[in-house]
Order: C-alpha cells, then sequence, then structure tokens
C-alpha cells in the first residue's frame, strides 16, 4: 500500500489567517499550506499591519481585533480568498484601503459580497468594472444587522460575511436564497467556534453573534481537493493508496469525492484519522451520473478520469465553475476533446463518453486543477503535457514531485 503525505488545506489556512488575524492574543497555525495563494494572503496581512511569523511548520499571527493598522494598498494575486475574505477584514477596522488583484482575479465576480457590505453601511466603490476589482473602501467599522445573500456563484461571499459577523457592534443575520458548496460554509462555522464565536443556523438564515474572537493553537489538516488527484490515481490504475489526516472527522466535504469513486467501483476506507482508496482490478471504473454541487472543485479530478469508465460519465449541477480561475467545464471539455474523447456540455453540467485518451498538449488556462487533474490522466496515457504546468504553485508547489515520485514507486511495483 502507498502511503501520500499531502499539504494543508487551502481553504481551512485562509480562514485560519483570517480568525487569528482578528482574534484577541497570538495564534500559531500547526502544518499551513504554503503556496502562492496563502503567501498572497500572508502578504496581504503584513500590508495591512499584521505582525506574521512564519517558521517551516507553523506560523503566528498577533491578533488586532481593532482591525488593521493603518490605510494600506494590498494587491490579492490570483487568491480569491484574499480578494475576498481580506476586504472584509479591513471593512471592520477604520481606515482607507485599496484592493487589486491579477487580471485572472479580476474577471471573477465580487458583486454579491459587494452589495452585502454597502447594506451595512460599508463606503466601498468599484474602481472600473462594477462587481469586480479594484475596490477602495473607507472604513469606520461595521454595525451589523440583517442582511439577504445570494451565494449561488460562490460559498465564499457567505464565508467572509460570516467572518464579519463577530466584528460587528451588533452581529449578523444572513438569509441566504441560494447556496453552491454548501461543505466550504460548514468549515467556516466550524472553525469560527473554534476560536470562541457563536453561529446558528435555521435552514437558510445564520444569525452571528458579537463579541470577537479569541486567539487559538489550530492545527490545519490535509487537502482534501488536492488529495482528490491521488485518490483518483488509485482509482484509475487499481493500486491501493492512503491519505493520513483525513478521516471521519475531517472538516473539508470535498472528502466526498472518495463516494464517487466508490459508485465507480473503488474501495474505500474512511478512518478515524485517514482515508484509503483501492481502485478495481484494471483500473475498470463504472460509469455514472452525479450531482457534483457541493464538491464542484473536484468536478475535474472526476473529468480527467472519466473517459476509462465503461459508459458515460454525466456531471450535473456545477455552473459555479464557470467563474473560477478559468471556465472549468469549457476547459476540461476542450482538452478532453483533444484527448480524442467525445464531450457533449450545456450551462451546468459535462457528459463524458468512453474512449481511449491519446497523448497531446493541454491547456492549462493558468488553472491548478487542469494540470493537476490531467496529470492523472496521464498514468494511461503517455505523452500528456501542459502548456503552463508552473501553475500548480497556486496551491501545490512540489505537485509534480510528488507525483511524479507516486509514478515511479508503482512502476518499479508492475
Amino acid at each position: 500500500m502507498t502511503t501520500v503525505e499531502i499539504p494543508g488545506s487551502k481553504s481551512v489556512t485562509a480562514r485560519a489567517l483570517f480568525l487569528a488575524a482578528a482574534a484577541e492574543g497570538t495564534t500559531t497555525l500547526l502544518r499551513p499550506l504554503r503556496s502562492d495563494d496563502t503567501e498572497g494572503f500572508t502578504e496581504g496581512l503584513r500590508a495591512l499591519g499584521y505582525t506574521l511569523t512564519a517558521a517551516p511548520d507553523r506560523w503566528t499571527i498577533e491578533g488586532r481585533p481593532q482591525g488593521p493598522a493603518h490605510d494600506a494598498e494590498v494587491y490579492c494575486r490570483d487568491g480569491a480568498t484574499t480578494a475576498r475574505f481580506l476586504p472584509v477584514l479591513a471593512a471592520a477596522g477604520r481606515g482607507d484601503f485599496r484592493f487589486d488583484a491579477s487580471a485572472q482575479m479580476r474577471r471573477r465576480p465580487l458583486g454579491p459580497l459587494t452589495e452585502a457590505l454597502r447594506t451595512l453601511g460599508v463606503d466601498l466603490r468599484h474602481e472600473e468594472a462594477e462587481g469586480h476589482h479594484p475596490l477602495r473602501i473607507a472604513a469606520d467599522g461595521v454595525r451589523g444587522g440583517g442582511i439577504t445573500l445570494d451565494a449561488g456563484l460562490s460559498s465564499q461571499y457567505l464565508t467572509a460575511l460570516l467572518l464579519l459577523g463577530p466584528l460587528t457592534e451588533q452581529g449578523l443575520r444572513i438569509t441566504v436564497t441560494d447556496l453552491v458548496s454548501a461543505p466550504y460554509v460548514e468549515i467556516t462555522v466550524t472553525m469560527m467556534r473554534s476560536f470562541g464565536a457563536t453561529v446558528t443556523r435555521t435552514g437558510r438564515v445564520f444569525e452571528v453573534a458579537p463579541g470577537g474572537y479569541r486567539a487559538a493553537t489550530y492545527p490545519v489538516e490535509p487537502d482534501a481537493s488536492t488529495a482528490s488527484y491521488f485518490f483518483a490515481a488509485a482509482a484509475l490504475t487499481g493500486r491501493r493508496l492512503t491519505v493520513p489526516g483525513l478521516g471521519k472527522d475531517a472538516l473539508q466535504g470535498d472528502l466526498r469525492f472518495v463516494d464517487v469513486l466508490a459508485r465507480m467501483g473503488a474501495r474505500v476506507e474512511v478512518g478515524s484519522d485517514r482515508t484509503t482508496v483501492e481502485g478495481p482490478a484494471g483500473g475498470r471504473l463504472s460509469g455514472l451520473t452525479v450531482d457534483m454541487r457541493d464538491i464542484s472543485d473536484t468536478m475535474p479530478t472526476l473529468a480527467a478520469i472519466a473517459p476509462f469508465a465503461d459508459a458515460p460519465v454525466r456531471i450535473e449541477n456545477v455552473a459555479n465553475t464557470r467563474v473560477k480561475e478559468c471556465d472549468r467545464l469549457d476547459a476540461c471539455a476542450e482538452n478532453l476533446r483533444r484527448l480524442g474523447i467525445d464531450v457533449a456540455t450545456g450551462h451546468d453540467w459535462i457528459e463524458i463518453r468512453p474512449g481511449t485518451p491519446r497523448g497531446t498538449a493541454l491547456a492549462s488556462h493558468g488553472d491548478h486543477r487542469m494540470v493537476m487533474s490531467f496529470s492523472v490522466t496521464g498514468l494511461r496515457t503517455p505523452g500528456i503535457t501542459f502548456d503552463d504546468p508552473g501553475c500548480v504553485r497556486k496551491t501545490f508547489p512540489e505537485f509534480h514531485q510528488v507525483f511524479g515520485r507516486l509514478r515511479e514507486q508503482w512502476a518499479t511495483t508492475d
């Protein structure tokens, strides 16, 4: 059996950084993710005047419950959590703040979040395209109250406002009209409680009490989205692979990807502190139709192994993947067609028919998940290359080295 150590969760690391910055006291994060996205987040915190000390396996953050130390300009790079969470953190303080981001991040929508902040009285304006970066905030704290939010494009809008709640004078009552990727909101609520916040949910209504956060020592669990590539690799090759640190009590909903693999014929064991996937003999996978609305970041992983199934694989309810780092539905379809696979797409679905992929050059579209997903295809399709393999630095800078070692290990045991 093969064991693979997966780096820390990007989603958990970003939330923990926000909570640590907003908390009273000094927080220590254990095994946080070091990647372009999280480095961008820490760079943004430092620009806002927060003190952060980074060692290889732990980060220490001095909290500032009163908010940023001074006026600042923050460049958010490609990071969606940075671009959506840090403006909210700044809004809770006082001062003048400007936020900008890469061309890729500028294209991604921000409107539902910034409109909610305006409803709460935040003086905010977009400098160019409405609902997109760059933006300016003249912050004077947030009183709080009730708002209605459409989080149908991104759960990060809701997460950002939930994180804001304890920093307001009155707390927040958020009524959600639509919500995608709901498990990410569960991560947020659980983590907020770990830092001393009071959050309740009744149906589509979330209530957050004022009172701030308390510092903590917080371990960051491995990234379940990243683990999906390695679980898929086991399923595709008939191998047995274990990821330690992700078990029954894992925060991240993307671990549910292994349930999809189980439906395709893999054997799955979820223990208290680890998850093991063993692929069917010869990697003979079954086709299926699956709703991936709640685990849409793993949609490309499934799309990349779908050609090897014995019947079509249809992935539904993933319209939100069109506004990620790229339009992931179209990008997956494009790459599958380059591989010689028959694919059909609609507004919120993709259907992949069985076939034998051929080695060719694939387009990354600057999206780390395109490269990591189709690297799994390459386990059974020699000759796959990428135009920008380095874009994996966004979430897993060492991906190619770790995945390469896995290939070599399995090659020596054939």
